[in-house]
């Protein structure tokens, strides 16, 4: 594993990696926030999952509260006496398992069909493109809208597992569309080039051709389109959560965060939304600089 670490720090993306101090600090708030949702049950002061553990007369304590002669709460706690702090560490955990899930299931579909659409062509790539135009003129948070109001109106009685994977597939629908675009172009260009033209002439089958001999050459693209639609991923699911429709209210989601706080914002109690407002933007903004810095660092032009 170090030996590994220590000859992609030797390469020339980890060299590029180590000159970028924007990176490495990026880098370094992704690593904090995916140790700390890894390990929410170890480091959070409190489990806010736990109704036993709630007491409402702690409900909307100031940060840095002073019971005793010793400091409770470091960042306050909500309007059901939960610790803000543990709420948010609970809250990265379910952004990052959403936005990851998400995307995921997004490049693999769109991966998928953009190498059959622009290997294949004919009337299958204008039929796949045709469908991805139609859903280029939908806003993306329009259709996760509907499809998780729909979700939670077909399904009122849903277990949070389920809850879960509407809101992950509502985030997937409008995801896949930028990965199958992507591929698409960079395997029309694969296709007409010397090897692929050589597997054919030997009697490679079409499928092994995609998987083995195209697609390692156009992941390049896809893996930075990945990086930043993570963060996409994040937000979409926050306003989702902000709405009331997406992950269930039980849940310390940073978007439920937010939402509950914007009702006591001009109350005083402003840390129950500054504080999720604030890790939401620091996810969003060290995941969309990372991918910026992969952009950079994949792009044979810029060396």
């Amino acid at each position: 594993m170090l030996q590994t670490i220590h000859r992609w720090l030797r390469s020339d993306i980890g060299f590029s990696f180590r000159s970028s101090k924007t990176a490495m600090a990026a880098a370094l708030f992704a690593i904090i926030f995916i140790f700390c949702s890894l390990f929410a049950q170890s480091i959070a002061p409190t489990n806010p999952f736990d109704p036993a553990s709630l007491d409402l007369m702690d409900a909307r304590l100031p940060p840095a509260w002073i019971n005793e002669g010793r400091m409770q709460y470091l960042l306050g706690t909500d309007d059901q006496g939960r610790d803000i702090l543990s709420a948010l560490i609970y809250g990265a955990r379910i952004s990052l398992v959403v936005g990851l899930a998400s995307v995921g299931l997004s490049m693999c579909l769109g991966v998928s069909l953009g190498l059959i659409a622009g290997y294949r062509g004919g009337w299958l790539d204008t039929l796949l493109m045709r469908i991805c135009d139609v859903m280029l003129s939908f806003p993306a948070i329009l259709v996760a809208l509907l499809i998780a109001g729909v979700g939670r109106a077909l399904l009122p009685q849903a277990n949070e597992s389920l809850a879960f994977g509407v809101l992950i597939f509502s985030i997937s629908l409008t995801g896949w569309v930028q990965y199958a675009r992507t591929v698409r172009g960079t395997t029309l260009i694969e296709r007409n080039k010397e090897y692929v033209q050589a597997a054919r002439v030997t009697g490679v089958s079409p499928l092994r051709i995609m998987v083995s001999h195209v697609l390692p050459n156009v992941m390049g693209p896809v893996l930075v389109l990945a990086t930043i639609q993570v963060a996409t991923a994040i937000i979409t699911e926050a306003t989702l959560s902000f709405l009331g429709v997406g992950v269930p209210p039980t849940s310390p989601s940073l978007g439920t965060l937010i939402r509950i706080g914007n009702d006591f914002l001009f109350s005083g109690e402003w840390w129950i939304t500054i504080f999720p407002g604030i890790t939401l933007v620091l996810i969003a903004l060290s995941v969309n600089l990372l991918g910026d810095w992969l952009r950079d660092a994949l792009n044979p032009r810029l060396h």
